[in-house]
């Protein structure tokens, strides 16, 4: 049953550490896709209309605005004197057209380089010939100029281009505007559709990696069949999950219980039966180990339900080296800041500490010496508080590194005897990655095991 769960633990390390990493959330992806292809579709829109509308338009109210100055032109032509003035008096009241003489002093800007003000050119010249002049100023007066002559007389047709042209581009800006919002306001509502079922299921992980197996439960009524399907098979996944770790949690009580009681009466019975000093005191000791690594199970398999709090960091390191102060063949050097605080679970981080310590003064003597020297130095980076436990011992070969936090594993002789559990290093990483923290061990410079704790910082 260890194998699974530093198989767990490992995936749980591994998952928090891919959920730290800076990225693009599922939402703002699909968002962004989504906008992209509106907006390509819309400029392709957009080019398709001025294939096929604008220049028709162009055309048509070029050949417009030809004729208008066509009929003008011929109406004064064939008028007498009289008829002319009525006709121009005409023009200007109901046509909005205005015929006035051309002088030779008279200043014009020509037409601009647009393809509406070429097709009205080209159109003119065709119809009225190249002597033609037209303009979009005279003198100052903004509008479509046209001069041509009449017999030896010059004139000016002035007209409003505006009342034939192209539709304004304030309303086409409007209408792609109102257009843009919407696609984008869709691309949204889709986006979130589509994330929604994947945010609870992301939401049901994390609560399920946290043990709270109740509220994981998802939605077995989707509309949509695939999701239908998977949040079922979570759902069956998290009660067969929550039973096994209820039947681990009554089976480890049950083991604890039925080990216990025989090894008090063993106790009692060897104290009382054996004569030799010695064997009763290798016999107690034996008993007292026993009951350590009983001790050790319960440790590990015990449930991840911490409370984080804000904790004063000497305070727990004191009262770590007070629980073991009747060892004297420890040595320990504390270099922590004042006032420095983390977030986490006091009494499991007081428990990982102790091990810590522990596994130092079992393993971690210096070579010649019947005393573990052992450093305590904390730091803070950021958010962050990382504290380092170092001893000056033999420290443990590189291949080693990674399996000490494994479940009984036994490193080489020189550092480990056979009267642990092999749980200690993984009890540590379980209740440091339970506490949103990262646990790791490296081998020092200066020689010796250093174990890092990060925790955030209170």
């Amino acid at each position: 049953m260890s194998l699974p769960n530093q198989s767990i633990l490992e995936n749980s390390t591994a998952l928090s550490n891919v959920l730290h990493k800076p990225g693009v959330s599922l939402f703002w992806r699909t968002f962004f896709f989504l906008a992209m292809l509106l907006l390509v579709s819309i400029v392709t829109w957009l080019q398709t209309f001025s294939a096929l509308e604008s220049e028709p338009r162009a055309i048509q109210n070029a050949q417009q605005i030809a004729s208008l100055v066509n009929l003008s032109h011929a109406g004064l032509r064939y008028a007498d004197a009289i008829a002319r003035v009525s006709l121009i008096k005409t023009l200007a009241e109901q046509e909005g057209v205005r015929v006035s003489p051309r002088k030779s002093s008279d200043r014009y800007i020509p037409l601009g380089t647009d393809p509406l003000s070429l097709r009205i050119s080209d159109e003119l010249y065709k119809r009225m010939g190249s002597s033609t002049v037209v303009a979009k100023s005279v003198n100052g007066q903004p509008g479509l100029w046209v001069g041509f002559h009449i017999e030896e007389e010059a004139y000016w047709l002035r007209t409003d281009l505006e009342r034939v042209g192209p539709a304004r581009s304030s309303t086409w800006a409007i209408w792609l505007t109102t257009a843009a919002v919407l696609s984008l306001a869709g691309a949204a509502f889709i986006a979130g559709l589509i994330n929604r079922p994947l945010k609870q299921l992301s939401y049901a992980t994390s609560r399920m990696r946290e043990g709270d197996f109740d509220a994981s439960l998802l939605d077995e009524q989707a509309a949509t069949s695939e999701i239908r399907e998977v949040n079922i098979g979570f759902n069956r996944m998290a009660e067969q999950l929550s039973k096994m770790e209820t039947d681990r949690a009554i089976m480890m009580a049950g083991i604890s219980h039925d080990l216990r009681t025989p090894l008090a009466r063993l106790r009692l019975e060897t104290e009382m039966s054996v004569n030799d000093e010695s064997a009763r005191a290798h016999m107690a000791a034996d008993i007292t180990q026993l009951d350590a690594i009983i001790n050790k199970f319960m440790d590990y398999a015990r449930p991840d339900q911490t409370q984080l709090e804000i904790v004063q960091l000497n305070t727990v390191v004191e009262s770590a080296l007070y629980a073991l102060s009747d060892n004297t063949d420890l040595h320990v050097t504390v270099k922590i800041p004042p006032n420095l605080t983390v977030k986490a679970d006091k009494v499991e981080l007081l428990r990982a500490i102790t091990n810590l310590l522990e596994n130092a003064r079992r393993y971690g003597k210096s070579p010649g010496t019947s005393f573990a020297t052992v450093e305590i130095v904390a730091k803070t980076s950021g958010q962050w508080v990382q504290l380092k436990i170092l001893d000056h011992g033999a420290g443990v070969p590189e291949d080693s590194l990674r399996q000490l936090k494994r479940p009984f594993y036994r490193g080489d002789t020189a550092r480990t005897s056979a009267t642990g559990a092999g749980l200690g290093l993984a009890i540590v990483e379980k209740t440091i990655v339970s506490m949103n923290g990262v646990f790791s061990l490296a081998n020092s410079d200066t020689g010796g095991l250093a174990a890092h704790i990060k925790l955030p910082r209170g």
